[in-house]
């Protein structure tokens, strides 16, 4: 898919940085159901997903072939009403998800699944 709606990277404090009161929050934006989103993973890069319908909605991140050569992508991952999700499994890591642009790509059923990616300090 082409044209996919980039996710803003928040940034989490450091372990001595100095915070004051809303530093450490971070918000959810609705997905592009339609476009599909791209999350720049140029940096450690933590994923979470909410799912703010009343109804269970699906998820897709797909993969590229690894140095491995394996590639498998995580297909419709349903999400219950109200779930929250975070992404990990070696996705912070690149290797079998970031395409030629460094961007992990997530496909979701309804706008009603809220993104967030959050660049880990360290």
């Amino acid at each position: 898919m082409a044209g996919e709606t980039a996710v803003t990277i928040q940034v989490a404090e450091g372990a001595f940085d100095t915070a004051s009161a809303g530093d450490l929050d971070f918000t959810f934006a609705a997905s592009d159901s339609g476009n599909g989103n791209s999350i720049a993973t140029n940096g450690k890069v933590l994923i979470l997903l909410k799912n703010t319908n009343v109804g269970a909605q699906t998820v897709t991140v797909t993969s590229v072939t690894s140095d491995k050569n394996r590639s498998g992508d995580i297909t419709a991952y349903s999400m219950a009403a109200d779930d929250l999700v975070v992404l990990t499994q070696g996705l912070i890591t690149r290797k079998g998800w970031s395409d030629s642009n460094g961007n992990i790509i997530l496909t979701t059923a309804s706008n009603d699944v809220h993104i967030a990616a959050i660049r880990l300090p360290y």
